[in-house]
């Protein structure tokens, strides 16, 4: 698997999550909170259950509950892939 990307990350949030009116998610949103996104702790498990499917890539649930943020998400991902972001 390449690094997962925050182009990756938003194509699958609006894939599983849907586009919010909260933010702009074509913006630098590395560091915004997914609740300031508009993103809850469901539509995070549903986006991270597709990169699960699609990259091989096991995240516990907890750990995705605790990323606030696309970096925080992104690195998990990343590292558990052995990937460096």
């Amino acid at each position: 698997m390449e690094t997962f990307t925050l182009a990756g990350l938003t194509a699958k949030l609006r894939e599983c999550a849907g586009e919010t009116e909260t933010a702009d998610l074509d913006g630098d949103i590395h560091d915004v909170p997914f609740s300031a996104l508009g993103y809850d702790s469901l539509a995070l498990l549903n986006t991270v259950a597709s990169i699960e499917r699609e990259h091989g890539v096991g995240l516990d649930d907890d750990a995705v509950a605790k990323a606030e943020t696309p970096r925080q998400l992104l690195d998990m991902i990343n590292a558990r892939a052995g990937l460096r972001t």
